[in-house]
């Protein structure tokens, strides 16, 4: 129940937030495409949670494996719908011309940004899974989902622009990483609601960065890279 409450929470602050926006600038706000994106936001939350623990785990593990391949797999799926499509919600590795010569000095500002963190807030030894674990699952399955469909679907909502730092940025951009940090940094257990606006900054900052690579360069694959390079890297720090 307290997973079910922080994810409504959550869908409703969209909402409110979004409508907010929205209606400073009615001709550019497409109310049903925030409807879609609180609905995606709702999905992928029960998914990862296994739909609150009514399904069964059936890979087990410390970690939650069966969670993120839900997840993923909804994603690829909605991703795949003419609505949306694969290519346009960034899942594919087609590079637009010229923007890696832009891009690779921002991943190497975004790999600094987790350097610093992992030598500030050192992890202890892991173990085997959790190492496949964080390799992996979370650029995988976050990016995809928070860079790709939901960004795509956000988009819709908020079609007016401003261009800066070469990229055309919306109010789905800024969104899309507000989600981003309220999935770490929100949430809903005994009796009251927490926020932690350390976890916050270190989420969603670095968020604004894979947003903007995945803008640049038309494509999901930098930001997955680097997501689980990030995840990783306390690891071995």
């Amino acid at each position: 129940m307290n997973g079910v409450i922080g994810a409504a929470a959550t869908v409703v602050l969209l909402l409110m937030l979004g409508s907010a926006i929205g209606y400073q600038d009615r001709s550019r706000f497409v109310p049903h495409w925030l409807m879609i994106a609180a609905l995606l936001v709702a999905v992928n939350d029960a998914l990862l949670t296994r739909l609150y623990g009514l399904l069964p785990d059936l890979i087990g593990g410390t970690w939650n494996w069966q969670g993120k391949l839900l997840a993923l797999a909804a994603t690829l799926a909605i991703g795949a719908l003419p609505g949306f499509g694969w290519s346009r919600s960034g899942l594919t590795i087609s590079q637009e011309p010229g923007s890696l010569r832009a891009a690779l000095p921002v991943a190497a500002l975004y790999c600094a940004f987790f350097v610093i963190i992992a030598v500030a807030f050192p992890g202890g030894k892991p173990d085997g899974e959790e190492t496949a674990f964080q390799l992996t699952m979370p650029g995988l399955e976050e990016e995809p989902f928070s860079r790709g469909i939901l960004l795509l679907a956000l988009d819709r909502a908020f079609t007016g622009r401003k261009r800066l730092l070469g990229v055309d940025w919306g109010w789905g951009a800024v969104l899309s990483c507000f989600l981003f940090g309220m999935a770490h940094a929100f949430g809903f257990s005994n009796g009251h609601f927490s926020f932690d606006a350390l976890t916050m900054a270190l989420t969603a900052l670095p968020a604004f960065i894979a947003v903007w690579l995945r803008l640049r360069t038309g494509s999901l694959l930098l930001p997955i890279l680097l997501h689980n390079f990030g995840n990783s890297l306390g690891l071995i720090a």
